[in-house]
């Protein structure tokens, strides 16, 4: 099964954006946990400039802007 995070924060517009565009694959079965990089002090350093990032299985890591064909396509080469 693919991990899936989601590196976000309250209040972020394109980061709503990348949930909504997730949401079919999640719909699939695709298990997505959204993180909030201001809950963690190395996680806000690590992406506070970068956000949405949607890493896979901890070794993938989507910056935005990032399209569903670009995920199934990550999400294929991990499996």
């Amino acid at each position: 099964m693919i991990e899936a995070i989601l590196y976000s924060t309250d209040g972020c517009h394109l980061c709503q954006e990348a949930q909504q565009l997730l949401a079919p694959l999640v719909d699939n079965g695709m298990q997505l946990r959204v993180v909030d990089i201001m809950d963690n002090d190395d996680d806000l350093q690590r992406f506070r400039i970068r956000i949405p990032v949607l890493a896979l299985n901890h070794s993938i890591e989507l910056d935005w802007p990032f399209d569903i064909q670009r995920v199934q396509h990550s999400i294929e080469s991990i499996s």
